[in-house]
């Protein structure tokens, strides 16, 4: 499946790196400051993307800049083919005195949801069953489905010893409609090898084989209340130069507010940052576990990353943007999961264009996660089942590396492009992920 990218903003930016050379005093920024990006896409399958984004920030007098007084973020976008994202984010510490108030909502729709079996290495991911030169093909949508998501959600952290240790409190609806892919809509206007094969894939399979039940397998509503702790001493958010951010939540879904399958769900993250080079070079790292603590997590659920701040449109892996960049997304799912990454960061120069603050950004990774606690699946039934789709007792670390570019203005508005690569064709092969802010 091939991509194109193309930014307007990415494109003006770059046009004035050469242009701009004279070294100048870093502007303080004050009252109201927006960062815009107009971008198209095009996939094979689902058609162009057009849209954009914007994220304005008040910086109020100045007397705080970097930090800013409140946030707003705005995104719509559409595929020609129906997919697409509408997102409003509100972030502020000013809101409510002595709160740090964050706000989403969100409707996201994804014709080609990615699903790969549960329990990483354990569920064999066959490459050649997508290709269409390779005599063994299938469908290109073999490992996807459909999903539409709501979500609303509201997170507050308040202090309670010092700047740095706070309290985490929030609470999350989420709906989730699945379906297979609508294979009617995406062959629309197609003809010939592009047109999509109608047979089943593997969400299908996993129905009819029982590993998914009928209750879950359309999807449901998923309220969830969190608490936690966090420790943070970061000396800028975006792109800390040195500090700690350490977190523990624990998300719960009662079924006093609706829930269709009741549990819990623990996360702790931990993330330190080091200066190597005063304002220019960084290393930062970020170690995370997650596992389901009581009850049962339904298996559309068991892609969400938990974390107290929602850094972009999604939170989900592990693989893709969010998590393993260059492993395919959603390709490691199971009831509890570790993971990890480690960043060089080099803000490599610095220069002022429209009476804005800019730097352009270089970073180089390693990304790592497996599964720790293994969904439960039935060893008689996976016995009668074909040796081809199952490779039990396999799960083992997955891993990538890559480099990326940020274009960053006025420090918070940053533009992100990675690419990512994976050693076993088990995970894929590589990724390019275009977005908004660093990973961690």
């Amino acid at each position: 499946m091939k991509k194109y990218y193309l930014s307007l903003a990415l494109a003006c930016l770059a046009s004035v790196l050469f242009a701009q050379t004279e070294k100048n005093e870093e502007l303080v920024k004050k009252n109201w400051n927006f960062g815009a990006l107009p971008t198209i896409t095009f996939d094979t399958d689902l058609g162009f993307q057009y849209g954009a984004l914007v994220n304005l920030y008040d910086y109020g007098n100045g007397s705080r800049y970097p930090k800013y007084n409140q946030s707003f973020y705005f995104e719509v976008s559409r595929f020609t083919k129906g997919s697409g994202i509408n997102r409003f984010y509100y972030d502020s510490d000013q809101l409510i005195k002595g709160l740090q108030t964050s706000a989403d909502l969100s409707f996201l729709s994804d014709q080609a949801y990615d699903f790969y079996g549960f329990n990483g290495y354990d569920a064999v991911y066959q490459p050649d069953w997508t290709n269409q030169e390779s005599g063994s093909y299938k469908t290109r949508m073999f490992y996807k489905y459909d999903r539409k998501l709501f979500r609303f959600k509201v997170d507050l952290q308040g202090k309670i010893s010092g700047d740095h240790v706070r309290w985490i409190a929030g609470f999350n609806l989420q709906n989730f409609k699945i379906a297979k892919v609508n294979l009617e809509k995406l062959n629309k206007g197609k003809s010939g090898t592009d047109v999509l094969p109608d047979t089943i894939g593997l969400y299908e399979h996993y129905q009819n084989w029982g590993l998914i039940s009928a209750q879950e397998a359309n999807g449901g509503f998923v309220p969830t209340l969190k608490g936690g702790i966090v420790y943070d001493s970061r000396d800028n958010k975006p792109n800390p130069m040195k500090g700690i951010w350490t977190e523990a939540v624990l998300e719960a879904a009662p079924e006093f507010l609706g829930a269709e399958s009741s549990f819990a769900k623990l996360s702790l993250i931990h993330r330190q940052y080091f200066t190597l080079v005063p304002k220019n070079l960084s290393l930062g790292y970020r170690l995370a576990y997650q596992t389901t603590v009581a009850g049962h997590a339904p298996f559309y659920y068991q892609s969400q990353v938990i974390t107290s701040v929602l850094t972009g449109a999604l939170s989900e892996g592990l693989g893709g943007a969010k998590t393993m960049r260059g492993i395919l997304r959603n390709r490691v799912m199971g009831d509890g999961f570790l993971y990890g990454n480690l960043e060089m960061r080099w803000k490599v120069v610095r220069f002022q264009w429209i009476k804005n603050n800019f730097y352009l950004g270089l970073n180089g990774f390693t990304d790592f996660g497996k599964v720790t606690k293994k969904i439960d699946l039935s060893k008689s039934t996976l016995a009668t089942l074909p040796p081809e789709y199952f490779n039990v007792g396999a799960e083992k670390l997955h891993y990538s590396y890559g480099a990326g570019l940020r274009i960053v203005m006025n420090e918070n508005f940053v533009v992100a492009a990675d690419y990512g690569m994976t050693p076993n064709d088990q995970d894929g092969n590589s990724g390019m992920y275009i977005g908004l802010n660093y990973l961690f």
